[in-house]
C-alpha cells in the first residue's frame, strides 16, 4: 500500500506519520469547505445562463445544505463502522463526480440531484466530524 511506502520513508528520516494523517485531514476539510462555499457564488451565473428562477436554484442549495447537517452523526457511525479512509474515499468521490458531472446539466432537476443531493451527501460525510474522528484516534 502506498501508506506503508510513506511510513517508512518517513521513519527513515526520523518523521511521524501522523504529519500526513493531519495535513490529508486538512486538505480534505479544505476541499470539503470549498464544495460548500463554491455553490453560492453560482447563484447568478446560473440564473442568467440558463434562465432558471433563483428560488430553484435556492432550492437546490438548501438541499445540499440540509444534508450537509443532517449527515454528521451518521457520518461518524459510518467512519467507526466502515473505516475513515472508506468513507472519506467515498464522500470525495461523491463531490468531485457532482462536480464533474455539473459541467453536462441542463435542466433545474440536474442541479437538485448533483448539488443538492450527491455534494450534499458528500460533503455531509466529512465535513462536521471527520477533523473530531481523526483527532479521536
Amino acid at each position: 500500500m502506498i501508506s506503508n511506502g510513506i511510513a517508512g520513508w518517513m521513519a527513515k528520516r526520523n518523521l511521524h506519520y501522523g504529519w500526513v494523517v493531519a495535513a490529508t485531514t486538512f486538505l480534505t476539510m479544505l476541499a470539503t469547505a470549498g464544495a460548500m462555499g463554491s455553490a453560492g457564488v453560482m447563484i447568478q451565473p446560473l440564473h442568467q445562463e440558463f434562465g432558471w428562477d433563483i428560488a430553484d436554484i435556492s432550492t437546490a442549495m438548501a438541499v445540499r445544505l440540509v444534508l450537509f447537517g443532517l449527515l454528521g452523526p451518521f457520518a461518524a457511525a459510518f467512519m467507526n463502522h466502515f473505516g475513515i479512509r472508506q468513507v472519506v474515499s467515498t464522500a470525495l468521490g461523491m463531490i468531485v463526480f457532482g462536480i464533474l458531472a455539473s459541467f453536462f446539466m441542463t435542466e433545474v432537476w440536474h442541479l437538485l440531484l448533483l448539488w443538492g443531493v450527491v455534494i450534499g451527501v458528500g460533503t455531509g460525510m466529512t465535513a462536521l466530524v471527520l477533523g473530531a474522528t481523526v483527532a479521536s484516534r
